[in-house]
C-alpha cells in the first residue's frame, strides 16, 4: 500500500500522509490538524495532538518518517498558494486536505495495492495497534501511544495476539527448576 501511494503527482504527499497516519496511529482529524510547527525534525519529533479527550504525545519520528517529510515539502513548495497554510497537507489548490479527500487518497492507496477490503483511515490505526502488539509491547505502553484514556479500547489489539503466551510455560518452568536447584543446594 505504501509503495502504491508514490504513484502520480500527489505521491510524496499520499505517502507521507499514510506512513505518518499508520506509524503514529492517527484519526483522520489528528492526521489533517498537523501544521508545521507541530514537527521538529532536527529533533525527530511530532506533537500528536489527540481528539476525542485523548492524552496528546510527543511522538518520535523515526528516519523514513523524516524523509517522507522532507520530500513532500520541496514538492509542497512548489504548489499553488502553499505558503498561505502551515497545514502539513494541502490539496493541489494549497488549501487544507479534506477529510473527503484524505478518505480517497487512503482508499485509492488501497485500492492500487490490491487489498481485498475497502481501505479507510481508521484501518490505519487499528493496524498500528495491531503492529505494536505483534511486536509484544506492553499494552499500557499502546494505550499512551494511541491515546487512549480507557485501556478498554486498546485490550483489542493485544487480546488476539497469541504470541504474547509463547513462552509462559517456558519462563514458569526456568523458575520452577531455579527454585529446585536452589532447594537442592541448601538440603546438600
Amino acid at each position: 500500500m505504501m509503495q502504491a501511494a508514490r504513484q502520480g503527482p500527489t505521491g510524496e504527499r499520499d505517502y507521507c500522509l499514510i506512513l505518518l497516519a499508520f506509524r503514529h496511529g492517527m484519526r483522520i482529524s489528528e492526521l489533517l490538524d498537523l501544521h508545521y510547527h507541530d514537527l521538529d525534525l532536527h529533533e525527530g519529533r511530532v506533537n500528536v495532538r489527540r481528539l476525542k479527550n485523548g492524552f496528546s504525545t510527543i511522538h518520535p519520528l523515526r528516519f523514513d518518517e523524516r524523509e517522507a517529510i522532507e520530500r513532500w515539502s520541496l514538492v509542497r513548495a512548489g504548489w499553488k498558494a502553499a505558503d498561505k497554510t502551515d497545514a502539513l497537507f494541502i490539496s493541489r489548490r494549497g488549501t487544507a486536505l479534506s477529510r473527503q479527500q484524505a478518505y480517497r487518497i487512503i482508499r485509492s492507496a488501497g485500492e492500487n495495492a490490491g487489498t481485498v477490503t475497502h481501505t479507510h483511515p481508521h484501518m490505519l490505526r487499528h493496524a498500528c495497534g495491531y503492529e505494536l502488539a505483534e511486536r509484544g509491547t506492553d499494552t499500557r505502553l499502546i494505550q499512551d501511544y494511541l491515546g487512549h484514556r480507557n485501556i478498554r479500547h486498546t485490550v483489542r489489539y493485544t487480546a488476539s495476539n497469541a504470541a504474547r503466551f509463547a513462552d509462559i510455560w517456558e519462563r514458569n518452568n526456568l523458575l520452577e527448576e531455579k527454585d529446585q536447584k536452589t532447594k537442592n543446594e541448601i538440603t546438600d
